[in-house]
């Protein structure tokens, strides 16, 4: 299992190979949950630039809490969601606003600052090393680390859960 560390470099490794962030922050938390479903991952590409190309809300926010949602919600009426979701998404909110508040928000247009419709925009963010996408880099990795280091405090929690029930029968 990928510990915190491994899944920040994988990420980079990831996003490098031009994975779009939200699809890189899902690969790497899904594999630490031991989950394989890349359906997932597809769906999650049409998050790439900021919903669509549009530079709203960043990818890697949208990827880390589809990992929390893979972990503690439902696909079906017929299965209950853990209320957990909602603390443990409310804490990747809470670090991804920490770590991109020095790029002034957790839109994408805020920390690339690339309108993704402009072909000449797109080729400068890849083809120039001094361009914006150093940031991105920086923001795809500690959310994949931070996200790591989370599963791990929600794995602990849920083992204790578990434990406290065992001991209640």
């Amino acid at each position: 299992m990928m510990r915190p560390d491994e899944m920040r470099e994988r990420a980079i490794e990831l996003f490098k190979q031009r994975m779009h962030c939200s699809q890189v922050l899902a690969m790497v938390g899904l594999e630490k949950l031991g989950v394989n479903d890349p359906s997932v991952i597809k769906a999650l590409g049409s998050f790439g630039g900021g919903i669509g190309g549009t530079g709203h809300i960043c990818g890697a926010l949208v990827g880390a809490a589809s990992v929390i949602g893979t972990l503690y919600s439902r696909s079906s009426l017929e299965e209950k969601e853990n209320p957990r979701i909602w603390a443990a998404t409310k804490t990747v909110m809470r670090r991804f606003e920490e770590l991109t508040a020095q790029y002034g928000g957790i839109d994408c247009g805020q920390i690339a600052r690339v309108d993704w419709m402009d072909r000449d925009q797109v080729k400068d963010f890849y083809g120039n090393p001094d361009s914006r996408r150093q940031h991105c880099i920086t923001v795809v990795g500690e959310t994949a680390r931070t996200l790591g280091e989370l599963l791990e405090q929600e794995a602990d929690w849920l083992a204790a859960k578990q434990t406290e029930q065992k001991q209640d029968k």
